[in-house]
């Protein structure tokens, strides 16, 4: 999923300053070592919705918490992958951990209010930054007006039955996310990333 994701920043971020050494995009998207620890706004993570466009991510809370295993797997330029992922959210923090095909822990990241902190348990080349896969998360699973704040002007993030649509200024669509209602909860199965081509299927396991 690394790889496959990574193949979408240099196809659509070449000369873009988000490639440094330590900041590619990736589904697994955390960077080793990152943290900010300042819990105001600006301490946030920022994540890119576009080229040349960036959006500073909700406060980590959220009610009421929920907790599950996600299978994601990730199609791009007729390439698909996948990754096995944990991942829990409450009130104070939102965790992400990814794991192996034989359930080794690849990586953790934490957000919550002292900022964003990842820890990596394998070495992996060209690791990117925490913030754009919590960006899918939060933008699939925080309500809107958590996001309302956050989006630059001119955005929308809007749900039409069952789905949330992100629209740039100009009214095109740039993020599309297809929802079930399971168990009484209306759950993200789908994302679709219209500006940087990639497709992210979500499969719930162990319910």
């Amino acid at each position: 999923m690394i790889k496959l994701i990574s193949r979408l920043l240099k196809t659509h971020f070449i000369g873009d300053p988000l490639r440094s050494k330590a900041a590619m995009i990736a589904l697994t998207l955390f960077l080793a070592g990152c943290s900010h620890p300042q819990p105001d706004s600006d301490a946030r993570p920022q994540a890119w919705l576009e080229p040349g466009t960036q959006v500073t991510l909700p406060a980590p809370g959220i009610s009421p918490a929920f907790r599950s295993q996600q299978l994601l797997t990730g199609r791009f330029n007729g390439n698909t992958q996948s990754l096995l992922v944990m991942l829990n959210a409450d009130s104070q923090k939102v965790t992400l951990a990814g794991l192996s095909s034989v359930g080794i822990r690849l990586f953790l990241v934490t957000y919550d209010d002292n900022g964003l902190h990842s820890e990596q348990s394998v070495i992996m080349p060209q690791l990117p930054p925490a913030s754009q896969v919590l960006a899918d998360v939060m933008l699939s699973r925080w309500p809107i007006d958590a996001w309302q704040p956050q989006l630059p002007k001119g955005w929308t993030l809007t749900d039409i039955g069952d789905k949330r649509e992100l629209r740039n200024p100009r009214g095109k669509l740039v993020t599309e996310i297809s929802y079930l209602n399971r168990h009484g909860q209306r759950l993200p199965i789908a994302i679709a990333q219209q500006v940087f081509k990639y497709h992210i299927t979500i499969q719930y396991l162990g319910d």
